[in-house]
């Protein structure tokens, strides 16, 4: 919310826009004033909405064109001040004043100020002012309202400039329709949702309990049960069925707004708006949907206890058949709250577990916000917003240990784990992928076109992880490789290969010796083996290439026939043990930095002296043997 407002007073000449400004400072009336005062700052401790004020003056004479016109643009809200004894002063409103706003480009919120009501001849209160402001309201949508007060008496002044701040901090234009009078689209829209996210049971009423937890979150304080009852029996007196069973339908809670604001408490709604995030353009703001959340270099995020619960809640608040799985209607009312699922690109629920009809399951549901939170933990913060977590909403979230500080341990703690599925083309990635989720085998081959990402829960040792499982398709797949950013994402690297194609075997291979991956936990896998087994084109077969990385040998298996040799429960094992399966072994893995970083200091140390020194190297390039090399340091380079 704004914590400034910039006032400023104008109006003809005589008409007392000084007058008022002297007599809300000194709270008495001073007869001779300047022709226009300096400009005020009130402190935010004397105002009632705690923000702090800036009064500017303006006069209308020519000489005052230039300053009041650069006046009018920075201030956050007009007063137009006429005096009651001179009707040419209101009639000025309307006909220039109003069109003069309008020309400058002008559109924020005025206030018209009736000043001298103390010559009214006894009757300060002005039975027809309501009569004679309407026309112009309806004219002119800007207009917030109209104040009448005495700079002399004093009286009202105060008033002035409290409506005043409302204007800027509670406006009506984004609530309220004036000339129909009624509540405008986006701000129906708005309560609807707040509706929709306190009624807890989704019974399709507010109840005592629900309605005492709405007034605590927005005004941290119980409605007493007297209080209650005189809301409920006023909505019951005005709207039909703005009350049913006890209980405040969706349409009573709309009805209550609309009386709210007509009745100038514009603050009501407006807290209740901002404490469910939003903003003046009646949009969830990014400060709420965002909060800050740092994650330190190499951890991941995951959903905490907390999380996991909530969105456990949410999914059995919306299962209204019981039947332990969210179809896509209950899919379709549980996200109402939000834009719209966050999965509609993603193919889901096919990416997660789903019962016979296509409903996603509790299992897969939380699987799903898993991978979600784990690869994009922002949409997860913000779903978690329109969904109704309450603040602090981070508390959903926890950061996870880096990963290489894990591995040097030799286990992880980690909940969920990221494995990249590699492979040539038809060698049965997406049927690896689609068994891990419980979906029918195809015999139908579509090559993967972009990235394709599944996720379950896999047991180990009693203990439920979320496994991960993302395949690229070649169009994608050299991008993610070459990127250390993302290579360095990954808790395990599967390579598949049809155990029936001669050349499948060479196209991991080779893509092991064209991008640096060894640093990543590895598995390979063998596919259809249900077929014959075919010699691979390669210097070595695929169970000696393995062995000679000091890794396992092929898991074999066969999506077609069900065969799958528990394959994902080894994924997951090896992400919680990564040093049992680093090509080379854990021990090159973890020190080859080091060794790095030693050669470069005796280098350094050395060259500094002018020797020359010879350093051998030998580094892996294919199984079967070592390729030895120099490192040749001269003063003034590497050569």
């Amino acid at each position: 919310m704004r914590r400034d407002v910039r006032i400023i007073l104008v109006g003809d000449e005589g008409v007392g826009k000084s007058t008022i400004i002297t007599s809300l400072i000194k709270e008495s009336f001073v007869p001779h004033v300047q022709h226009v005062v300096p400009e005020v700052t009130i402190p935010p401790e004397t105002t009632p909405e705690n923000v702090t004020t800036y009064i500017v003056d303006s006069g209308c004479t020519p000489q005052d064109r230039q300053h009041l016109e650069t006046e009018i643009r920075k201030a956050h809200v007009i007063c137009v001040v006429y005096a009651i004894d001179n009707p040419n002063s209101f009639d000025r409103i309307p006909t220039y004043w109003l069109p003069y706003f309008r020309q400058l480009g002008v559109n924020v919120p005025v206030i018209l100020v009736g000043n001298k009501i103390d010559l009214r001849g006894g009757e300060v209160t002005n039975e027809a002012l309501e009569e004679e402001i309407i026309p112009i309201m309806n004219e002119f949508k800007e207009v917030e309202t109209c104040v009448e007060c005495s700079a002399k008496l004093p009286l009202n002044v105060s008033e002035v400039f409290y409506f005043a701040q409302k204007a800027v901090l509670h406006p009506t234009a984004p609530l309220y329709d004036s000339r129909d009078h009624v509540l405008k689209r986006e701000c129906i829209a708005a309560l609807r949702r707040i509706f929709k996210l306190c009624d807890i049971n989704k019974d399709g009423l507010l109840d005592a309990n629900e309605l005492n937890e709405f007034q605590r979150k927005c005004f941290d304080t119980p409605l007493q049960a007297q209080e209650l009852e005189g809301i409920k029996a006023m909505v019951q007196e005005h709207s039909a069925n703005g009350v049913r069973d006890g209980g405040l339908t969706e349409e009573g809670f709309l009805f209550l707004h609309t009386i709210f604001i007509q009745r100038g408490r514009l603050e009501t709604t407006w807290t209740v708006l901002r404490r469910f995030g939003y903003g003046e353009d009646l949009r969830l703001t990014e400060e709420y949907l965002y909060p800050k959340f740092d994650v330190p270099h190499d951890c991941s995020v995951e959903l905490s206890p907390l999380g996991y619960q909530f969105l456990t809640d949410i999914f059995e608040s919306f299962d209204k058949d019981q039947d332990g799985a969210l179809n896509q209607e209950e899919l379709n009312d549980l996200f109402s709250t939000s834009p719209g699922s966050p999965w509609a690109n993603q193919k889901f629920p096919d990416t997660t577990v789903a019962n016979d009809t296509g409903a996603v399951t509790l299992q897969g549901w939380l699987a799903q916000w898993s991978m979600t939170t784990l690869l994009d933990h922002k949409t997860t913060l913000a779903y978690l917003a329109y969904l109704g977590y309450p603040s602090p909403r981070t508390s959903a979230l926890q950061v996870t240990r880096p990963r290489k500080a894990e591995r040097r341990k030799g286990k992880s703690t980690r909940n969920v784990f990221l494995c990249y599925v590699c492979g040539a083309a038809g060698s049965g990635k997406t049927s690896l992928l689609h068994a891990f989720v419980g979906r029918k085998f195809s015999d139908t081959y579509e090559p993967t076109k972009k990235m394709n990402s599944v996720v379950n829960s896999v047991d180990i040792d009693g203990s439920e992880k979320y496994l991960v499982l993302q395949e690229f398709g070649s169009k994608y797949e050299a991008e993610t490789l070459k990127s250390s950013k993302k290579t360095d994402l990954a808790d395990v690297i599967v390579y598949v290969y049809d155990s029936s194609d001669t050349n499948s075997f060479s196209y991991i291979s080779n893509l092991r010796q064209q991008y640096s991956l060894d640093h990543i936990p590895t598995l390979f896998v063998a596919t259809k083996s249900d077929l014959d087994l075919a010699q691979q084109r390669h210097e070595v077969q695929p169970d000696v290439y393995c062995r000679k990385l000091g890794l396992a040998v092929p898991v074999a298996v066969s999506v077609k026939t069900g065969q799958i040799a528990d394959v994902f429960h080894a994924i997951c094992s090896i992400a919680i043990k990564p040093n049992s399966a680093i090509p080379g072994g854990a021990d090159r893995a973890l020190s080859s930095a080091a060794r790095l970083r030693s050669y470069i200091k005796i280098c350094t140390l050395v060259g500094g002296l002018g020797v020359g020194v010879f350093l051998l190297y030998r580094t892996w390039t294919r199984p079967g043997g070592w390729r030895g090399g120099w490192w040749t340091w001269l003063v003034g380079g590497w050569r």
